[in-house]
């Protein structure tokens, strides 16, 4: 173990050093909120990679690996729920909300919504339901001090201070330029260790052929607990029926307008390039999650050994490689921890500095200063949140949850359940909503969701972010056609 902590100390510290290198590119680069919140104007690939790497994040190689560790084939709902919600879910927005911010030029998430309903209500209040993602944030922080507790033997809290360091640091700086330059090496790191841990179960447990080999990876999981063969395993926390899988997928595709990644496709350069920006995605993120296989491979290798789930993937590559392969690797889940929680501190910050002070306190007149000088306070803004945000991250998971990716999916439930019914009409309603139906179905599927799983109503974070979301649809719909919008009724009465 000796060896492997000199390789991961040379792999992380030459890492750091490109990181921080990218980070310093973006901070020059960075000369107004805009520049900070969404890079402003970047090509279809650079975005798709940033993109792909900003939705896996460290989960897909610690906690979704532990997860097929833990529950067996069942987790393989997880690969048709990432690929296949996820890409859905990009395909069904992203085109017409590219398409209406040409006129809109908004920043964000919440920017983006107040800005079409015309509501500083559904602005500030979806700025704050953002606030869920310091869960998402809080999981990454677990991440990275994991790997530094399992390869360099630190404890786990000072791991988790050096992790929180590093990207509170260079989120700082760049904001959006440097997440998506740094993203776009991170994840393509993400990709091979994909491939690698995929193509090494098979030379590894090799038996006559390819299905063959996987009927006796198969018949080692079923002799040790016949649930981990099951369709749908009882045990498992997300896929224990048919409602809860479809539960999954739902809030995959829900996922796929989360404000992190809203923030890419709001930072494209030319429409016409959104089917790259897409097809670049799919591919990499295809790429990537083949890493769940993984966790199957240690369960086979190992049995029930592994007394810490998430650690399950470490544990196999422990168990049949070198100490440098094993080093690389820690070094690719801390790229992953990374390259989400960048694009988190971004979308947050941005929240605070554009969506809540610009957009706001100054255009309302509640703080009165001079556009110039507002532009560099909302700048100022957006990096002083960068590291209380951290710190509030960094406190939530001083003691280690025993799934991180649990945590991460509190954030994501809550964010999904509160935003998608406005989005989605404004995507595909007829006529313009009013701004009173937006912010009723807002409020709706947030309580629906903090009742539902706070409540212990439904147990899965994953089910219960995916009921309340289609509540807050279902509100968005019926409000929409009980409340008239006053202006669109005026537009109408004048054509008429």
């Amino acid at each position: 173990m000796d060896t492997v902590k000199i390789y991961t100390w040379v792999g992380f510290l030459l890492f750091l050093v490109i990181m921080l290198a990218l980070g310093y590119i973006g901070t020059k680069q960075t000369k107004s909120v805009r520049d900070f919140a969404i890079g402003g104007g970047l090509g279809p690939v650079l975005l798709g990679l940033s993109f792909a790497a900003t939705y896996l994040s460290a989960a897909t190689f610690l906690g979704y690996p532990g997860w097929s560790y833990e529950w067996g084939l069942t987790n393989l709902w997880l690969i048709l729920a990432m690929i296949g919600g996820g890409a859905i879910g990009v395909l069904m927005v992203a085109k017409k909300i590219r398409k209406l911010n040409k006129e809109q030029k908004s920043l964000s998430l919440p920017d983006w919504l107040g800005d079409y309903y015309n509501s500083d209500i559904l602005r500030v209040g979806t700025g704050l339901i953002l606030l869920f993602n310091i869960f998402y944030i809080a999981a990454q922080f677990v991440a990275g001090a994991r790997i530094f507790e399992y390869l360099l033997g630190m404890d786990y809290t000072v791991g988790l201070i050096l992790i929180t360091a590093v990207v509170v640091l260079y989120v700082f700086g760049g904001g959006a330029l440097a997440d998506i330059y740094t993203d776009a090496v991170q994840v393509v790191l993400m990709a091979i260790a994909g491939i690698f841990v995929f193509v090494s179960g098979i030379v590894i447990f090799w038996n006559n052929g390819i299905t063959a080999t996987f009927t006796g990876i198969v018949d080692n999981m079923a002799a040790q607990d016949g649930n981990l063969v099951k369709v749908f395993n009882p045990d498992s926390a997300h896929f224990y029926s048919i409602g809860a899988v479809i539960g999954a997928i739902t809030i995959q595709w829900a996922f796929a307008s989360a404000p992190h990644l809203f923030n890419k496709v709001l930072g494209l350069k030319n429409e016409k390039d959104l089917g790259k920006m897409i097809l670049t995605y799919i591919i990499t993120a295809s790429l990537c999650v083949l890493v769940l296989f993984g966790g199957f491979y240690s369960r086979v290798a190992l049995g029930s050994a592994v007394n810490v789930t998430d650690l399950a993937l470490m544990e196999y590559l422990v168990w049949g490689f070198p100490a440098i392969i094993v080093a690389l690797f820690g070094v690719v889940i801390l790229a992953a921890a990374m390259s989400t929680t960048d694009g988190l501190f971004v979308s947050i910050s941005t929240v605070f500095a554009n969506d809540i002070f610009l957009k706001f306190l100054v255009k309302r007149g509640y703080v009165q200063v001079e556009e110039e000088k507002a532009e560099k306070i909302a700048l100022q803004i957006s990096r002083v949140t960068v590291p209380i945000v951290g710190l509030i991250a960094f406190l939530l998971v001083l003691h280690p949850p025993k799934y991180m990716g649990d945590v991460m999916w509190i954030g994501i439930s809550g964010v999904a359940a509160g935003t998608l019914g406005p989005i989605l009409y404004a995507v595909y309603g007829k006529r313009k909503a009013s701004p009173r139906a937006a912010e009723g179905s807002m409020v709706i599927g947030l309580v629906s969701y903090l009742i539902l799983y706070f409540g212990g109503i439904i147990p899965s974070t994953m089910t219960a972010g995916a009921v309340a979301t289609f509540i807050g649809i279902l509100a968005m719909i019926i409000l929409a056609l009980l409340i008239k919008d006053k202006n669109q009724e005026v537009e109408l009465a004048k054509a008429e």
